[in-house]
């Protein structure tokens, strides 16, 4: 490890620190809004580990969060939190290798159109079901988890995301993906075996996602699946890393913090206009900024001669 790095091991280590007092300022609103950050921090990383280094574009973020969501809102009352939270991973883990085993042979629009339906799909399922088997739709969600509790958790998985792609960047399958990136055809010829790759880190990536639906649920009084597998969440989060960079571990942070409070005052001020103004963001960002605000620094930070240093991603 360098001096370099440990220096900012330690930056962040101290930045955490600091950000696990917000409870303690007393204010239910800024808890609120910082409990919303970290939710589309985790999740634009999440999807930034995945889509970043294959470049495939995933709409499936809702899919995995609606099943952490429910998971809790099923088994909330009648198991231990922490056993919750890991059955919840667990499914998440199983539908994300399931899908990905059948789906990731896909590439291009066909990916996008997949698991865009994918999340549709889940949610036609759970309807069916407590409709015609459990005879309800929507369930409460009674927990003894408080807001506070809630930012905590996050935050903690915050942490624990960033450590994972910073240590899956520096292992051999960061590379073997960074390698799919560029040309899948070429990795297989070097001997990558690209579907175990692919499968592994969507698996990973999902999993995180579905974390972050089980620790947002107890926020819910109630939850139904319109409220779970909101559509509007994956998009949110692919304008969000988009608009950072999603090549760079670091890069989806740079989105998400200015889209969530954007996002937050436009949802309040125009509720009828929200999506179509979220349409035209989305369209300003892939074209004033196809690399998202951490390739523009790249850009800015390019030697004079117009080479810039070689860095591993991270």
């Amino acid at each position: 490890m360098t001096a370099r790095t440990a220096g900012i091991g330690v930056l962040a280590l101290a930045g955490f620190a600091l950000l696990a007092f917000v409870p303690r300022l007393g204010n239910p609103y800024y808890l609120a809004l910082a409990i919303s950050l970290l939710q589309y921090t985790v999740l634009a990383t999440a999807w930034g580990m995945f889509s970043g280094p294959t470049r495939y574009v995933s709409l499936a973020t809702t899919a995995f969060f609606g099943v952490g969501a429910y998971t809790v809102a099923v088994l909330g009352e009648i198991l231990p939190w922490p056993l919750v939270l890991l059955i919840a991973a667990v499914l998440g883990a199983i539908v994300a290798a399931i899908v990905g085993l059948s789906t990731l042979r896909l590439s291009g629009v066909y990916f996008v159109i997949f698991t865009f339906g994918l999340t549709e799909l889940i949610r036609q399922l759970v309807v069916w079901f407590e409709v015609n088997k459990s005879r309800v739709l929507g369930r409460y969600v009674f927990v003894d988890i408080t807001q506070a509790d809630i930012y905590w958790q996050l935050l903690a998985l915050t942490a624990a995301v960033f450590l994972l792609g910073w240590l899956i960047a520096r292992s051999r399958l960061g590379f073997a993906l960074r390698v799919i990136g560029e040309d899948e055809t070429v990795a297989k010829h070097c001997g990558i075996d690209t579907t175990f790759a692919k499968v592994a880190l969507f698996t990973i990536s999902a999993t995180v996602m579905t974390l972050v639906g089980a620790i947002m649920a107890p926020r819910w009084t109630y939850i139904e699946p319109s409220i779970a597998f909101n559509s509007m969440i994956s998009f949110q989060v692919l304008i969000m890393a988009l608009l950072g960079g999603a090549h760079r571990l670091w890069g989806p942070v740079l989105g998400a913090v200015p889209l969530t409070l954007l996002f937050e005052l436009l949802s309040a001020r125009f509720p009828n206009t929200f999506t179509i103004i979220l349409g035209c963001i989305f369209l300003l960002i892939v074209y004033m900024l196809p690399r998202g605000v951490a390739g523009l620094f790249e850009k800015l930070a390019a030697t004079p001669g117009g080479k810039t240093t070689q860095r591993v991603a991270a």
